[in-house]
């Protein structure tokens, strides 16, 4: 799936997603601060342009240094869910999930039911009509949860999506997380520095190291050193 180099970030990396038998498969990017795990989703999402390498996604080339291809961000079907969740706080939650299909110049019905399908997914039902802004920041994770999920994506990518939220809004998103990628039938790479995170949700994890792909397996082989935190195993 990527096979990438950016100087000083990232170095003779190549990571491979897969739909598996069933249902989608989550892989967990995991590493201390600097390995390059957010520099990972930005490559593959097309936010920041790789020195060299090629990025394939569902058999099709997005990027290729050798042959100059480069897709724009807008066509690469990627569902992007940040790590500050990046709602729009003056918009209503419909709105919010509502922004990425109207890009895709839906009609009105179609919009509607899209987002109507969303909404109940993801239990918003009654904060529907509430400006993002005046959410929980579980509220905010599920809507952004949402609006990538909307649009139908290939692949869907999480940055960080427990970070600073509340024991019951993480097993919630952590929930609507594994439901949602097991009925779509769609990868995942989800980035964390929790081993927690990594059990509760992961297929397959991969470690970096200094840009480097040092260690890949399944969470229950990760080697313990009793602490929560990949940066201290």
């Amino acid at each position: 799936m990527l096979e990438a180099t950016v100087k000083k970030v990232l170095r003779d990396f190549t990571l491979d997603v897969k739909i598996r038998a069933g249902h989608g498969e989550i892989v967990v990017i995991m590493g201390e601060n600097g390995a390059g795990k957010s520099t990972t989703l930005n490559l593959i999402s097309g936010l920041v342009t790789p020195d060299t390498g090629s990025i394939r996604l569902n058999g099709t080339d997005v990027f290729d240094a050798g042959t100059g291809i480069e897709v724009p961000v807008e066509d690469r079907r990627i569902g992007y869910v940040f790590q500050n969740s990046a709602v729009f706080p003056h918009l209503t939650v419909y709105e919010n999930i509502a922004f990425g299909l109207r890009a895709m110049h839906l009609n009105h019905e179609t919009l509607s039911e899209r987002v109507g399908h969303w909404v109940k997914k993801m239990d918003l039902v009654n904060i529907s009509a509430i400006r993002a802004g005046n959410l929980s920041g579980g509220q905010r994770q599920r809507v952004a949860l949402a609006r990538a999920l909307a649009t139908s994506p290939a692949l869907l990518m999480l940055d960080e999506p427990f970070a600073a939220l509340d024991v019951q809004s993480i097993v919630s998103v952590k929930d609507a997380i594994c439901r949602c990628v097991t009925e779509l039938q769609i990868p995942c790479l989800a980035v964390t520095h929790r081993i927690a995170d990594a059990h509760d949700v992961g297929d397959r994890i991969c470690v970096l190291s200094r840009g480097k792909n040092v260690w890949e397996g399944k969470p229950s082989d990760i080697p313990s050193s009793g602490s929560n935190d990949i940066g201290k195993i």
